[in-house]
């Protein structure tokens, strides 16, 4: 079904009044892509209808506590793009009202001028820029005109500067050095980390901060890291969340790590930063720690600074700390020490006498509290079969993103205290996808805990067809997670969706294996140095233990996965002694020795892997290079499709195709599908539909014979 656009006359009239007459002519072009009044036909989740679901981002809620502000993206698979828009809501989720429908991109919604205007990022004017708009979505205003896209923004406290982040160019070009060859393609490497996730590294976002007289962005903004070729935020997931504004609009703290080639590539050292916006002085806050330090947040009376910290160098999946430091005594407190586990995100509460975060613990992402006077007790607050995804204060309440894995993220307000013995009270806020939801049925989520092969206790989940019958008897497959130290949470996925595969007529088993968070530090651990051992027999005990079910055919089992997942396929199918009919890998390791030297981040092969391969004396490296997928292939005796995307800088694509290639000669039934202009992720419509229609082929033509 095609998505059915969000236009109407009334809207158009009242946008008329935003801008000139070319500019609501372009809101009135029939490819605006809103909201689908898809019909689904049997009850059953499709490609289609995930593709046509609204995809909640940004949340932001106004000072005064009334209003909240919020993001939807959606899709048009026959457009193959994407568009987003600007909500507005009261804090009870009444009066929920759509402020923009155009063409272009509106987002980051953030509150300015005490709360009577709404600040947001654009690209209206050909590029992405500040924009500001009235609550009602009238009448817009440009803020900005900086020569390029501004990817991020935060005004000062007192408004009277704007920190903003844009790309800066940082590695010279060939055509730099030879401007006669200046149709040439060539890219000329020097050193280390020329590519990173999805991209040829040429720039690098840097913080800047300008004046601001309430009408319009000063255009003579300063960089705070001008002349380095360093990244502020951090690549590829870093975003405004790592710098901070201090409440007295004098500082600005930022995530950084000052290292660039070799020295980047084996290191996670960044620090956490304080500029002087009067002096443009400037001062490493956390220079003893030698981890990852990130995402600095003030407290609201200005004494504390709050941020998250990983200890050791090199080890990105490392126990994410929360610290704070006393700024007048300058005395540092490990506030989480008693949370077993990583805190992902959090937020001071208005009073600064304590702080909010999120952290998974045994599969889910709950809210929790400490206070800075009883660092020894964290509160949990929230409780049940669900991921809190994002946090943010509103006056006596929490304002927040849930999901599941039977539900996309929604807007959920919860209370800031528990009552009593009872987890905080949550009232859901948006209903996004109800039109969707109101014509499926989901699958059972089921938590099972199964004891491994070592005597432990894993927790694995069971998702089951709709309309499931216990006398049946179904194929079932193998979920592998990736990361590899990445939670088999409650998380809802637009590709590797638990309820897609189960409206197909599977049972998932997703084990919480070897090497996750959530289960203690040793539990996420156990896997670094170790990845053909204890997490993959925790994978044969999630089977086996589904196989014995009477509903389960064991005959009839597959097994999936990316990333980590995909490696984990590639191995298993080495040493899974006839359990399995089919595999699928989305962009594996296959060959272990060429992804130590091609993937960029050398840290993580150095962590992971235990060292090099040529350290011959190195046990560790050496166990885990002998148990490369790609030395088990004479084993392989069941069908493997390989998927891989060709921007993948991460795991490169000739692993999918040498794998490919290493089944056909070996007669193996074997298939790849390769994306010329995706990475790590499928993240065009169409090219996500094909992705879900190949995948389920696939499983169909050996599981359902």
């Amino acid at each position: 079904m095609k998505p059915i656009n969000l236009l109407f006359m009334s809207a158009l009239m009242t946008l008329a009044s935003c801008g000139s007459s070319s500019e609501a002519a372009k809101e009135a072009d029939d490819s605006l892509i809103g909201r689908s009044d898809i019909r689904l036909e049997n009850r059953r989740l499709t490609p289609e209808a995930l593709w046509a679901m609204g995809r909640i981002g940004s949340v932001a809620p106004s000072p005064d506590a009334g209003r909240v502000a919020y993001t939807v993206s959606y899709y048009s698979v026959a457009q193959n793009k994407s568009n987003t828009e600007l909500f507005m809501m009261n804090a009870d989720g009444s009066d929920n009202t759509q402020l923009t429908r155009t063409a272009w991109n509106e987002g980051q919604p953030a509150w300015i001028k005490g709360g009577t205007k709404l600040a947001y990022l654009s690209s209206e004017s050909g590029s992405s820029q500040v924009w500001e708009m009235n609550v009602d979505g009238t009448p817009r205003h440009r803020l900005t005109d900086y020569d390029g896209d501004i990817e991020g923004f935060a005004f000062s406290p007192d408004g009277r500067r704007l920190l903003f982040i844009a790309q800066v160019k940082t590695v010279s070009s060939v055509k730099d050095k030879y401007p006669d060859l200046d149709k040439t393609t060539g890219i000329l490497v020097t050193d280390l980390m020329y590519k990173h996730w999805d991209e040829w590294v040429t720039t690098a976002p840097h913080p800047f901060v300008a004046d601001f007289d309430g009408s319009a962005v000063a255009s003579d903004a300063k960089d705070i890291l001008d002349g380095e070729p360093y990244e502020s935020p951090m690549k590829p997931w870093g975003g405004i969340e790592q710098l901070a504004w201090s409440p007295d609009g004098k500082e600005v703290a930022y995530t950084c790590r000052k290292k660039t080639g070799l020295e980047y590539a084996v290191s996670t050292n960044s620090d956490i930063y304080v500029y002087n916006v009067e002096t443009g002085q400037t001062h490493n806050l956390t220079e003893e720690n030698k981890g990852y330090d990130t995402n600095p947040q003030y407290s609201s009376d200005g004494r504390y600074i709050a941020w998250q910290s990983m200890e050791r160098d090199g080890y990105e999946a490392d126990l994410n700390r929360l610290f704070i430091m006393d700024r007048r005594t300058g005395e540092k407190t490990f506030l989480s020490h008693p949370y077993p586990s990583n805190v992902d995100s959090f937020v001071w509460d208005d009073d600064s006498k304590g702080i909010y975060f999120l952290g998974v613990w045994h599969g889910e992402v709950q809210i929790y509290y400490v206070a800075l006077d009883h660092p020894d007790q964290v509160v949990q607050l929230t409780d049940g079969m669900h991921d809190y995804g994002s946090i943010a204060l509103c006056g006596n309440k929490l304002i927040t993103t849930r999901h599941s894995m039977s539900m996309a993220d929604e807007i959920y307000a919860v209370d800031k205290a528990r009552q009593g013995d009872a987890f905080a009270q949550n009232t859901q806020l948006t209903t996004e996808n109800k039109h969707i939801y109101d014509q499926l049925d989901m699958g059972r989520v089921e938590e099972r805990w199964m004891k491994t092969t070592d005597g432990k206790q894993m927790l694995t989940w069971v998702i089951y067809p709709p309309q499931f019958d216990p006398n049946k008897k179904y194929p079932a497959l193998l979920y592998c997670e990736g990361g590899p130290q990445s939670p088999v949470s409650q998380f809802w996925s637009y590709r590797w969706n638990f309820q897609i595969m189960a409206a197909n007529d599977y049972i998932i088993v997703a084990p919480n294996r070897r090497g996750l968070p959530g289960f203690g530090v040793e539990w996420n651990e156990a896997i670094s140095g170790d990845y053909g051992g204890q997490c993959m027999k925790d994978y044969f005990t999630a089977i086996d233990e589904m196989a014995k079910e009477p509903f389960v055919d064991k005959d009839r089992l597959g097994c999936v996965g990316a990333s980590f997942g995909g490696f984990s396929v590639y191995w298993l199918a080495g040493h899974h002694d006839k359990r399995f009919k089919a595999f699928i890998a989305h962009d594996g390791i296959f060959n272990m020795e060429m992804q130590y030297l091609e993937t960029e981040e050398k840290w993580f092969a150095n962590w992971d892997m235990g060292g090099a391969y040529w350290e011959k004396d190195n046990a560790t490296a050496q166990r885990t290079f002998a148990n490369s997928p790609h030395k088990f292939v004479d084993k392989w005796d069941a069908p493997i499709l390989c998927i891989h995307g060709e921007k993948d800088y991460r795991i490169l694509a000739n692993q999918a195709m040498a794998a490919f290639d290493a089944a056909k000669m070996r007669g193996v039934p074997a298939e790849l599908l390769i994306y010329p202009d995706e990475n790590h992720w499928v993240l065009k419509p169409q090219n996500g539909v094909l992705w879900q229609r190949v995948f389920f082929e696939w499983l169909d033509k050996w599981l359902k014979k």
